[in-house]
């Protein structure tokens, strides 16, 4: 995946980590559809599905909030990156939470991703503070 951004940015470790969190959400995502895609006996669908959407989509969307928060000049503009990167990780966080009580044999990997989206956490405050 290439935002196509200079290589100063892409040796950060707050957005290799970034890329790791996509890969990590997009292999639980696929393996945790196959689980929940299944219909219910009443012939409904099992709703935690769409969280497994939500994790890659907001996973997703990490990197070029860091891109555009590094790039930007302007305090104001770069804060407002820096809320949408912190609603995102919550974001996150917390539908790895709800796709743990989900019905699936895949579940017990969404702890390896929220391990990962601490560190995350811990690589972003520091981040914050050289901006």
């Amino acid at each position: 995946m290439n935002y196509n951004i200079p290589s100063h940015l892409s040796d950060l470790p707050i957005y290799r980590k970034a890329m790791d969190i996509i890969l990590i959400s997009r292999n639980i995502s696929t393996y945790l559809n196959h689980d929940l895609a299944c219909l219910r006996d009443d012939g409904s669908e099992d709703n935690d599905i769409y969280f497994s959407g939500d994790i890659v989509q907001q996973s997703t969307n990490l990197a070029p909030e860091i891109i555009s928060a590094e790039r930007e000049r302007y305090s104001d503009r770069k804060h407002k990156h820096l809320e949408s990167l912190d609603l995102l990780t919550d974001r996150l966080y917390t539908n790895c939470k709800r796709l743990e009580r989900s019905n699936s044999n895949g579940k017990d990997y969404l702890a390896m991703l929220r391990y990962e989206l601490r560190k995350f956490r811990k690589l972003q405050r520091s981040w914050m503070m050289t901006l």
